[in-house]
């Protein structure tokens, strides 16, 4: 069964790029545009993984992963942050909401691929 991953960005561009590297990887892709859009996303679907941008409007990343984490179907599901912040204290923050790994905008697929392969859930 193919996997499912949620990208949360507000860049449609980024999104794309991003699109593009899961599905010729074999991911099956949803996209959402801010945490709001992402937090209606979670309809009940099973995601394998999320990636999302840390700052958006509407809702930024940080605080849909600790709405998200209050859901219970989405509870356990690993989150990769995508973003230009490197601060430790954003680290450390995200990390007490439940985030699993940082990636660094700019970024090269094949950085992406690694961090997803290593944290997709069965």
């Amino acid at each position: 069964m193919e996997k499912s991953i949620l990208i949360v960005d507000d860049s449609f561009s980024l999104r794309q790029t991003i699109s593009i590297a899961l599905r010729a990887a074999g991911y099956h892709v949803v996209e959402a545009s801010d945490g709001r859009d992402a937090l209606r996303q979670l309809d009940g679907r099973k995601f394998n993984l999320v990636i999302s941008d840390l700052n958006m409007p509407h809702l930024d990343g940080l605080n849909f992963v600790r709405e998200m984490k209050q859901m219970a179907a989405y509870r356990f599901t690993p989150v990769i942050m995508l973003t230009t912040e490197s601060g430790e204290a954003f680290k450390q923050e995200g990390k007490a909401a439940g985030i699993r790994a940082w990636v660094h905008k700019p970024f090269q697929p094949a950085v992406l691929l690694e961090a997803v392969a290593k944290l997709v859930l069965p």
